[in-house]
Parts: C-alpha cells; structure tokens; sequence
C-alpha cells in the first residue's frame, strides 16, 4: 500500500483511559509554594499569597512539560546510539551534548552501560508500525536481538526513588506493547509511502526499559498476561472510535417546554 493511515496513535488510544491527576497536581501546587523562597514575605500580605498561589498552580504543567522534553532528549539519545550500530546516519554526539546542557549526561551513561551489559544487536530504531484490522499506528522505540532472542522495545525515562533506584514502570507500557506486536505492517519508506508485511509478531519477547541517571533497568511483559491487556487495549479503540461519532455530531440535546395546558370540559 501506499500513503500514510489515517489512523489514532498507540499512546492516542491508551490515553482514552482516564487518570485522576488532580491529587498529584495539588501536591506539586503545594511543594512549589511552600518551597518559594518568597513565602516567608509573603505572609500577612493576602494580595502577595495569591500571587504565589496562582504562579504555583501550574506547577505540575511545568514539571510535566520538563520531563518530556528530557524524555525526548534521552529517547533521541538511545535511538542515534542504535543508529549508529546499524551503520546509518546519526547525531549521536549532538544527542551527547544535548543531555551534557540540561545535566542530563547521567541518563546517556547507565544507558550506554546497559547497551553494552546486554548486548543489544538493534534491528530497527523509531519503527512505525500499523494495524489495518484493528486501526492504529504507531512507533517502536527499538526493535533489536538480545540473547539470541528478538526484542520489541519500548524505553521509558524515569525519575530516581530515595534508594537510588530508577523508579518501576507503569502497567501501561504492557498495553503499548501488545499493541506493537499486533502490528500487522511496518513502514519501509516514509517518503515513498511504502510498507511491508511485519516480521516480528510471532516468538518476540516484549520489554519495556526505564532508563534512570543512577541504573537502567528492563522489564519483561509477561507472556501469560499479554491477552488480557491486548483486549483492554482494543476496548479502548472502540471506546476512542465511539468518542470520534459524538464528537462530531450535532449536539444531543434540545431544549423542551412544558406541556401545553388542557381545558378539562365538566
């Protein structure tokens, strides 16, 4: 085939599925105010008390928006690292220098120690693949031989705990998973819009890497598991095509009077 699908991404689909952040962002409002040096001011001074409120109210917008900007820059580091080693173009010491301005060098060294640790013989980097039957697209961060086995890998950026241990991964990145190895077409050539038939949907062994400034460490979706959450994941299909119909459909509701009075006869 030919042409781009006009398709929801894989993380459009599991982001149908509704998270309650309001705790985590009231907690990130609360650290940023009290850790503003100018609170102490500020008390007794009630216009000064909003100001700080309001400027802390976004706190968890802009820690979310810090941590994917670091995400992409460490994403981009792990993919010129597998470029590298297929012998294709890269920017891998720009992506170096990229995490050496943000203090970020941390990230490319546990990941450079795990690269080698593991072994890890890319086959493909940023690979998007596609589901017709199902409908969605999506990206790979890394496909590659590991042990004599092949991998679909998905890498995910993560904080450090207070034991110094890069933080777990969420369930979610199982679904996103599964849903890369449900793929049914990989794409060979973005420019020509040409694909071909997936390759690695049958014995692969699915992983999702956290990469942390103090170790890097990789977790096996396990096999047994991998239905249930593929199901979860079309659900959330259905659940993102339905949302697609009413969106787009005239509004539901229309406003209604009272009945209209009836003369009782005697």
């Amino acid at each position: 085939m030919t042409g781009l699908p006009e398709v929801p991404s894989i993380t459009t689909v599991i982001g149908m599925q509704h998270v309650d952040l309001t705790g985590w962002a009231c907690h990130m409002a609360t650290t940023q105010l009290i850790s503003d040096a100018r609170l102490a001011e500020a008390i007794g001074s009630e216009a000064k008390l909003k100001t700080l409120a309001r400027q802390s109210n976004d706190a968890a917008d802009r820690y979310r928006d810090g941590a994917a900007a670091r995400g992409d820059r460490v994403h981009n580091y792990a993919e010129q690292v597998a470029l590298r080693q297929l012998g294709m173009p890269h920017n891998l010491s720009q992506a170096r220098d990229a995490l050496a301005e943000h203090n970020e060098s941390g990230f490319a060294d546990r990941f450079d120690e795990w690269w080698q640790s593991y072994q890890v013989k890319p086959l493909a980097a940023e690979l998007t693949v596609w589901n017709h039957t199902v409908g969605y697209a999506g990206t790979l961060d890394l496909v590659a031989e590991i042990g004599g086995r092949v991998c679909l890998i998905d890498y995910k950026t993560r904080g450090t705990d207070r034991s110094g241990r890069v933080k777990s991964l969420n369930s979610n990145v199982v679904m996103q998973l599964a849903a890369g190895y449900k793929a049914e077409e990989s794409l060979v050539d973005a420019q020509a819009g040409t694909w071909e038939p997936w390759a690695y949907g049958q014995d692969a062994m699915l992983l999702g890497v956290a990469i942390g400034e103090t170790e890097v460490a990789a977790y096996q979706a396990k096999p047994q598991i991998l239905a249930q959450y593929w199901q979860k994941f079309w659900a959330l299909r259905q659940v993102w095509q339905y949302q697609q119909a009413v969106d787009s459909a005239p509004n539901p509701l229309q406003p209604i009077g009272p009945p209209v009075a009836t003369t009782q006869q005697s």
